[in-house]
């Protein structure tokens, strides 16, 4: 038991206004607003560690729990000022006897805030199952009770008195550490005074550059050696440890410390181009030539051919004085700051506007990014132009990267070329005005594309993109797949010299650039085209109908969604509500977890979105493919059985009680459903429920809100009759059911083509929960990928599913196909699905019954 370290108020962690404390990056505990200047021992223990400011102290008792007690937020930059320590590190000290005194009028003008966080550090192998908040305490009086994880090894690595600190520990971010984790970790340093590097695969990096810890080349599962020096060393290493992963140890021999599949796969996956090969020039493609690429936003375009290349800007190297060009810089960089700034806040309009917001808030981090800009000041101050001092420090950066062998870090050279030309262009004015005029129907062509290029460019004239380099996973790629514009990367420098408005077939479909095809050929492609307009627009009419079947069984098709926009435009194409709404958008890519008011607020806006109709409310998914970074985990070799989905929640009470009180807030609350993911078992529903219940009792809401669970094992489809006698109805996840069951892997990119949830295995566990709906007269519906399959939608309704819920862009296709078949027809296909052999006789079997197109067709 500890015992409160000092007197005041006693509140949640939550509530200390500083994200590394709140997101308990360093460990658990609760903050306490004090009344008076005397900081105590919170348990019988050693004085491990005292910050050379002053104005923290560690702890560590006999059992080896570190306890950490940091007075006050940002108070290291006092510099010891109004601090007076009472004790010395490696002194064994009483519970109750007094450590640090501190001028509290002092601290109250001075500092942001005297919330004091008392928190039990990460590394102590240490939980906590009770801690008292919202209440004042006394010196001496029960703060928190704890429990051992494991066995302490002693005292942490790092731990050590001085400044400096050393630490190991392992990358869990599942692609290593790419633009966003890297985001994340320089800013978990932010309120800490120390110089911090980073060691991997023999570089060195600075912990605060973004820019450096990508160039590290750090990949899941590599160990990292942090090295810190300065008043917070010791916090600073376990700050960058928590976020990290666990700490490391060796593993054993003969393990392998990265998961199969996740660098080299990927590698293979997206062909490197090299730059040799993407010179242009030399005589066109012939007509009739097939260039092939790699399909980075699917569809089919046909058009002309419209060079688009990036504007070179002419930068002279001598400058005109150093104060000159730094305020020139300085002014450059605060155009381009405002431009993104803005961009980032206009995210909510449509799909392609929220990925370039995303992407411009990552370019935000780039540009105040210390090492690049360091290197552009050395650049400066030896008398160097502004422009040529950004360039130098930009390009040296991306000569760093492009010799990563992971293709997704190989990528965020555009990032760093683009933001490279914004300044520019805020500098010399030059191109500033260079955004091209379109003709109708333009295929794109580029060595590459920047995304800010993209941006910019006229969405209604733009047909297809074909970029010479690039990878499908580059932030352009993910802009055009979210604008809907087909694209094809790495065609190879062959794509450069295509003759300037020659017609084009971009077959993002198949993976072929078509130069100058026969008239034929054109005339084909227009044809299909036409026909899926046409086709769209009758199923995008008829969509705002409820969907029946031909012979009027009704069955309600809902959406799938992740934010306000992507509600507005499902129910555009005929969503009758959201039967999954994915929070992992509020929790993912920060630095700390999302308050009660943001939640409730984010849920509000798609609920008032989708206009009255029903609200499905996914408990936050964390863990597996979704780490978060402020949820320190110990490191799993497959994190794909380990702690996630709502075990993650049932593990950190306190994020799933904030989640629940969110979406009580909703309103009406009749809308809305509660949905818990990867249940295995009733006691999970049960405590859940339990918990909702306090809440509603807490909140005074009288409503019942009715509460599911999401079927995404064999164990639950199994149970399926025991979960409904304590959930109100099923949501099968044909995602996770498909890996799962075949014990496939969805991210193995060699057993893709495998991975296929129409095999007879999953449909038979998809027709155990249906009849066990059926016997208890509840609803089950399908949330997973299947349910956007139209060839499958009619198998799923004879199996007795009741609801499908499937990306909104599809639901006029569900809608049409599955109003051309009767409730006999679905049923009897279902029953022949189920003898067949394998998912390719499945889809055969469909095939024929629904026609070749599998649309439907009778």
């Amino acid at each position: 038991m500890l015992v409160a370290p000092l007197a005041g108020w006693s509140t949640p962690l939550d509530e200390a206004p500083d994200a590394v404390f709140a997101s308990r990056m360093m460990g658990d505990g609760v903050a306490i607003d004090p009344l008076d200047g005397v900081l105590c021992a919170p348990c019988d223990g050693e004085v491990a560690l005292i910050a050379q400011s002053r104005h923290a102290v560690t702890v560590r008792a006999a059992g080896g729990a570190a306890i950490l007690m940091h007075v006050g937020i940002d108070t290291v930059n006092l510099k010891g000022e109004g601090f007076t320590v009472v004790t010395r590190e490696g002194a064994r000290v009483r519970s109750g006897e007094a450590l640090l005194r501190f001028d509290l009028d002092l601290l109250a003008r001075r500092a942001p805030s005297l919330l004091t966080p008392v928190i039990v550090t990460t590394d102590s192998g240490f939980r906590l199952v009770r801690r008292v908040v919202g209440r004042e305490v006394r010196v001496g009086d029960p703060l928190m009770d704890l429990e051992p994880e494991r066995a302490a090894a002693g005292a942490p690595a790092g731990s050590a008195a001085g400044q400096g600190a050393v630490r190991r520990a392992r990358v869990a971010f599942e692609h290593g550490i790419h633009a966003r984790p890297a985001a994340l970790l320089a800013a978990s340093l932010k309120n800490l005074a120390a110089d911090v590097r980073l060691r991997a695969r023999g570089r060195e990096a600075n912990a605060r550059s973004t820019v450096a810890l990508m160039a590290l080349g750090a990949q899941h599962g590599d160990e990292i050696e942090i090295r810190a020096s300065g008043p917070d060393a010791a916090l600073a290493v376990q700050a960058l440890a928590a976020v990290l992963g666990a700490e490391a140890a060796a593993p054993p021999r003969g393990t392998v410390a990265v998961r199969a599949g996740d660098a080299a796969s990927a590698a293979a996956a997206i062909p490197a181009v090299t730059l040799p090969a993407l010179e242009g020039g030399g005589t066109s493609p012939a007509p009739g030539a097939k260039l092939p690429g790699v399909i980075a936003s699917r569809g089919l375009a046909v058009g002309r051919a419209f060079h688009l290349r990036r504007p070179e800007i002419a930068v002279a190297e001598a400058g005109a004085g150093v104060a000159h060009e730094t305020n020139a810089f300085d002014r450059a960089r605060g155009v381009v700051r405002a431009r993104l700034e803005r961009r980032a806040a206009e995210s909510g309009a449509g799909a392609g506007a929220r990925a370039a917001g995303e992407i411009a808030a990552a370019h935000l981090e780039l540009l105040e990014d210390p090492e690049l800009l360091g290197a552009a000041r050395v650049s400066l101050a030896q008398g160097r132009s502004a422009g040529f001092a950004w360039r130098e420090a930009v390009r040296g950066a991306a000569a760093q990267l492009r010799t990563l062998a992971d293709p997704r870090l190989r990528e965020r050279v555009d990032d760093l070329l683009d933001l490279e030309t914004q300044v520019l262009v805020a500098l010399t004015g030059a191109g500033a005005a260079s955004v091209p005029e379109l003709p109708e129907s333009a295929i794109v062509i580029a060595r590459e594309l920047l995304p800010s290029q993209l941006v910019a460019l006229d969405p209604t004239r733009v047909a297809g993109l074909a970029t010479a380099a690039g990878g499908a996973t580059s932030h352009v790629s993910i802009i055009a797949a979210a604008m809907e514009i087909p694209a094809l990367v790495a065609l190879g420098g062959t794509a450069l010299a295509l003759r300037e408005g020659a017609e084009l077939v971009l077959d993002a479909e198949q993976g072929v650039l078509e130069v100058e095809p026969p008239p034929a050929r054109l005339a084909e492609v227009r044809s299909v085209l036409a026909a899926r307009r046409a086709r769209l627009a009758a199923e995008r009419a008829a969509a705002q109908r409820e969907c029946r079947t031909a012979d009027g069984t009704r069955i309600e098709v809902f959406a799938n969604v992740g934010s306000a926009a992507e509600a507005e435009a499902a129910v555009r194409n005929g969503a009758e509500g959201c039967g999954l709404l994915r929070t992992e958008f509020l929790f993912l890519e920060r630095d700390s977890a999302p308050d009660e008011a943001e939640q409730r607020a984010a849920y509000q806006r798609i609920a008032d979105a989708l206009g009255g109709r029903p609200l499905t409310i996914r408990t936050l998914d964390a863990g597996g493919d979704k780490p978060i970074a402020y949820l320190p985990q110990p490191p799993e070799e497959n994190p794909a059985l380990g702690l996630r989905g709502v075990r993650t929640s049932i593990a950190n009470p306190s994020l799933l009680r904030t989640q629940l009180r969110a979406i009580l807030g909703v309103r009406p609350l009749e809308q809305t459903r509660i949905l818990l993911p990867m249940i295995t078992e009733a006691a999970e529903v049960q405590l859940v429920r339990a918990m909702l219940d306090e809440l509603r009792l807490e909140l005074a809401v009288t409503q019942s809100v009715e509460v599911g669970v999401m079927v995404e094992t064999p164990a639950s489809a199994l149970l399926a009759d025991r979960l409904l006698a304590v959930a109100d109805f099923l949501s099968i996840g044909t995602n996770d059911l498909t890996q799962y069951t075949l014990a496939m892997d969805r991210g193995n990119p060699q057993l893709a083509s495998r991975l296929d949830a129409l095999h007879p295995a999953v449909l038979r566990l998809i027709d155990t929960a249906a009849q066990a709906a059926a016997g208890q007269a509840r609803m089950v519906a399908v949330c997973g990928g299947l349910a956007s399959e139209p060839l499958a939608a009619p198998i799923l309704i004879g199996l007795g599913v009741h609801e499908l819920s499937a990306v909104g862009a599809v639901i006029p296709r569900l809608k049409a196909c599955l109003g051309r078949v009767t409730l006999a027809e679905c049923r009897a296909l279902a029953r022949e699905a189920l003898a067949q052999p394998d998912a390719a006789a499945v889809r055969s079997l469909a095939r024929r019954a629904m026609g070749e197109g599998g649309e439907g067709a009778r």
